[in-house]
C-alpha cells in the first residue's frame, strides 16, 4: 500500500487480557491487524474493534499483508517446549502440542464478530512447513537443532524475487553462546502462486512427509541473535527487507537490533546467502551492518514513501497487552522519526 496523509499518526490496540504481547502487525489500508500470540485482532483505522480471532493454542508470531491472497499471513508455531507449554497453561490448557510449524492464512472478510474460533470458522487455513520440523527436530547425537533452528517468526511478502511473489518465512534461532552453526539467519522462500491451493484447515500433527518444502532455504549473515527475526518487512522505498531482533550476546558481533538485506543472492560455502544492504553502522570487525532502533520487533509496517507504522508495545498493571502503532518516516540510511 501506499502512505497518504489520511492516514492516522498512531492507533491504539486497547487493552487485551488473557493473552502474550504483541507479536505483529498488518494493515490493507481500511483495517488494522494485530497479532497478540493467541488472538488475531481486526480494527479499523480509529482503533475501534471489528472482530479477533482465538482459539490458537500455539503461537501467532510475525504478520503480513498479502496482496496475492488478499489476507493476512502469519508464522504459527505449535512446541512442545517451555515456551509452548506456558501458552497452553496461560490459557488453561492441560494438554500438549505436536511439534509443528505452518505458514497461516485469514480470510479477513469473513472476520466480522469478536472471539471467531481459527479452526471451526473457516476464517483461518494454515500449510505445513517440512524443512522447519527436520530443522528443529534435528539430532545427531551432538548437535541438535540444525541451524539453531528454534521454530519460525518473521514473515514477509517480496515481491518479483528470485522469479516470483515469494513469501520469505524466517526461523527462530536460539542464542547459544556456545556453538557456532547458529550465527546466521535463516529464511525459508516459498512461491506465493505455487503453495496458494495447498492452504487447509488446521489439523495438528508433527507428520513432516505431509507438509511442503521450501523452494529456497536462503541464509544472512547477522551474527547470533536471541530467537532469530521477531519481524520482517519488505519495503519498497528502499527495496530492503527489514529485520527486527532481540539483540544476540557473542561478544566477537556488534548484535544489532536491526538488519536491512539487500533482495538479491549469492553463493558462499554451498550455502545461498542474501547480503546485508549498505545501511547503517558498519562493524570494521565482522563487516556487519545495522542499526539499535529499538522498535520493530512486534511489529513493523512499510507504508510505501518513506513512511512506516511500528509497534509499540505494553502492558498495563493487569497484566493485559496492548500496542500503540505509531507512525514513523525515515531520514538517512536507518533513522526513524517520529511523526
Amino acid at each position: 500500500m501506499l502512505y497518504t496523509p489520511e492516514l492516522p499518526s498512531r492507533i491504539f490496540s486497547g487493552n487485551i487480557p488473557n493473552t502474550s504481547h504483541v507479536q505483529g502487525i498488518a494493515t490493507d489500508g481500511k483495517y488494522m491487524y494485530y497479532s497478540f500470540t493467541t488472538i488475531l485482532l481486526k480494527t479499523d483505522l480509529e482503533g475501534n474493534y471489528i472482530g479477533s480471532v482465538t482459539g490458537l493454542t500455539g503461537h501467532l508470531g510475525c504478520i503480513a499483508w498479502s496482496d496475492a491472497y488478499g489476507g493476512v499471513i502469519g508464522s504459527l508455531e505449535y512446541k512442545n517446549d517451555a515456551i509452548g507449554r506456558g501458552i497452553l497453561s496461560k490459557l488453561g490448557r492441560e494438554e500438549t502440542n505436536p511439534d509443528a510449524f505452518y505458514i497461516a492464512r485469514f480470510d479477513v472478510d469473513k472476520i466480522t464478530e469478536m472471539n471467531m474460533d481459527a479452526t471451526a470458522s473457516g476464517v483461518m487455513t494454515a500449510v505445513k512447513l517440512a524443512d522447519v520440523c527436520e530443522d528443529y527436530l534435528y539430532d545427531d547425537g551432538s548437535i541438535k537443532h540444525r541451524h539453531g533452528c528454534s521454530g519460525i517468526d518473521g514473515i514477509t511478502v517480496v515481491p518479483g524475487f528470485m522469479g516470483g511473489c515469494s513469501i520469505l518465512v524466517a526461523y527462530g534461532i536460539y542464542g547459544d553462546v556456545n556453538r557456532d552453526d547458529n550465527d546466521n539467519q535463516v529464511l525459508l522462500r516459498f512461491d506465493s502462486k505455487r503453495i496458494a491451493d495447498d492452504f487447509r484447515p488446521l489439523t495438528l500433527d508433527n507428520d513432516c512427509t505431509i507438509a511442503i518444502r521450501a523452494d529456497d532455504k536462503l541464509f544472512v549473515h547477522t551474527g547470533n541473535t536471541t530467537y532469530g527475526i521477531q519481524n520482517l518487512e519488505y519495503d519498497s522505498h528502499t527495496d530492503c527487507i527489514i529485520a527486527a531482533v532481540y539483540k544476540g550476546q557473542k561478544e566477537k558481533y556488534p548484535n544489532y537490533s536491526m538488519y536491512f538485506i539487500t533482495p538479491d543472492t549469492f553463493e558462499a560455502d554451498g550455502l545461498t546467502y542474501m547480503p546485508l544492504a549498505e545501511r547503517g553502522e558498519l562493524d570494521l570487525k565482522s563487516g556487519i551492518r545495522g542499526c539499535n532502533f529499538p522498535y520493530g520487533s512486534t511489529g513493523i509496517i512499510s507504508l510505501g514513501g518513506g513512511y512506516y507504522y511500528f509497534s509499540e508495545d505494553g502492558k498495563t498493571p493487569d497484566k493485559e497487552h496492548y500496542t500503540n502503532v505509531q507512525l514513523y518516516r525515515i531520514k538517512g540510511d536507518c533513522d526513524f522519526v517520529r511523526i
